[in-house]
């Protein structure tokens, strides 16, 4: 095993007082050899480490390994190897407020920062000219929509109707799974709470590199402290549903996001136990996480929920809903729900789809990210491609006279997260050296959870943003 390790360049990554040290394991001699089969392999056994300090703190921390004490590892016999270290402790007059920068600086290289801006530049454009293109589309259609139905009134009512206007008395029917589709809701605005809180601790610098488990506690406790706003919202919007059971409303909320979470963490951790793996969460680990649950998220989402269903906020819909549908016209294959989903997910995935590179590197691989201000400018721009794109394909449908536009209109905010998805499959056989059960389920396990996140919490984005879209365009026009 540890000639096949120093045939392949392994190294080791140790932590001293948070900070990394890292070294190879062994050597191969190559000289004067041209057989593969006569090379030699030796592994280390003296580490040298050289450690700088100011008054009582460790500034600075590196490892040698010494070329001269060395195992001959080359024959298949068994060798008793005796590992030494040495310490060496050098004064310095470096502050300890300085030590993390030599680490943040290897991401924010010069040659890294380019990529980083031309990608968002490339993003910026993108977003730029689609959210032109589209704003000229829909300001120069609605006014030509809205000069023609004043027409419409002022002419004869006995024409044909056809158009957005039309199905002004379905456009606020309530959608089928009302229950599910405010869970959805929910979570998606939980998530995303979430998620700007974690950028705000990221960007005050809280989550300085090999500051370890520092963002894993984060999103444990600001996802146990945010349920309220889970419960406050899919309550509320259920009610304003008119939904008959809130209480299996609010359990279905809870179990939205963390059921499908649960279930993987369970069966991924027993993997881990099962290959003895240090990426088992001990069990203490376990309890801790089960507590916060059952003290903080469950009552706080109760709460948010008591709070969602006492709020009495009425739906504002500017156009009654008649009493029975009307039905939807034949639509051409492309305005299903899949194809259209394809053509959301496609551009805010082309926005952001350079920088997933980098953060599944420092996730998945060794690199470390500390570029927070690039990223939140790209998950800014993930939110505006995202909302201006579902704007767009709602309008298109409700022009078809199609007014099933709620469920339509999350599920193509969402399906960005369907893109990620794919590209893990890339990165896992194109960019990754993963391989084994173990690996290839924990990146599969986790990674799903995580698009799921995002797919939640960008379909909630998707369909606030057409909500106010649809309330918009049938507030302009006279409703009889």
């Amino acid at each position: 095993m540890f000639r096949a390790a120093v045939k392949k360049d392994y190294y080791f990554q140790m932590y001293y007082d948070d900070l990394p040290i890292w070294g190879f394991i062994g050597k191969v001699d190559k000289e004067g050899k041209g057989d593969p089969s006569e090379y030699k392999y030796f592994l280390y056994k003296h580490i040298q480490f050289d450690i700088l300090y100011n008054k009582d703190r460790v500034i600075e921390i590196s490892a040698r390994m010494d070329p001269h004490s060395v195992v001959d590892l080359t024959e298949d016999k068994d060798v008793d190897v005796e590992f030494m270290y040495t310490v060496k402790w050098k004064e310095t007059e470096t502050p300890f407020e300085k030590r993390m920068d030599k680490y943040s600086h290897s991401s924010s290289l010069p040659h890294h920062l380019e990529i980083h801006w031309f990608s968002i530049i490339n993003s910026c454009v993108t977003v730029l000219l689609l959210t032109g293109f589209l704003a000229t589309i829909l300001m120069r259609v609605l006014k030509n929509d809205f000069v023609k139905y004043a027409q419409d009134e002022e002419a004869a009512d006995d024409q044909e109707e056809t158009g957005w206007k039309y199905i002004h008395g379905d456009v606020f029917r309530y959608p089928k799974h009302k229950s599910l589709f405010a869970a959805a809701l929910g979570s998606g605005t939980q998530l995303f709470t979430l998620t700007v809180f974690i950028f705000m601790l990221a960007l005050v610098g809280v989550f300085y590199p090999y500051n370890r488990g520092a963002l894993f506690t984060a999103l444990v406790v600001i996802y146990a402290l945010t349920s309220g706003i889970a419960g406050y919202t899919a309550t509320s919007f259920y009610c304003q549903l008119e939904g008959p059971n809130w209480v299996r409303n609010l359990l279905l909320t809870g179990c939205l996001f963390c059921g499908p979470l649960f279930l993987t963490f369970c069966f991924l951790n027993t993997v881990a136990i099962a290959y003895n793996s240090t990426a088992a969460l001990p069990f203490g680990t376990i309890v801790v996480i089960f507590l916060i649950w059952t003290l903080v998220t469950a009552p706080l989402l109760v709460l948010g929920g008591i709070a969602g269903k006492n709020s009495k906020a009425e739906f504002q819909a500017p156009c009654r809903t008649t009493k029975y549908p009307r039905e939807i016209p034949p639509l051409p294959w492309y305005r299903s729900t899949v194809p259209q989903m394809a053509m959301a997910g496609f551009l805010p995935f082309s926005a952001i789809y350079i920088e997933l590179y980098y953060i599944f590197a420092s996730v998945w691989g060794h690199r470390i990210y500390t570029i927070y201000s690039i990223l939140f400018i790209v998950f800014i721009i993930l939110l505006i491609v995202t909302a201006f794109i579902t704007v767009a394909l709602t309008y298109f449908q409700l022009a078809a006279e199609d007014h099933e536009w709620w469920w339509r209109s999350f599920l193509c905010g969402g399906s960005t997260g369907l893109f990620i998805y794919g590209y893990c499959l890339y990165y896992y056989y194109a960019r990754s050296d993963m391989s084994g059960f173990m690996q290839t389920s924990f990146f599969f396990g986790y990674m799903a959870c995580i698009c799921y996140g995002f797919f939640l919490m960008l379909g909630m984005v998707g369909f606030r943003a057409s909500l106010l879209f649809v309330r918009h365009i049938y507030k302009s026009i006279k409703c009889e």
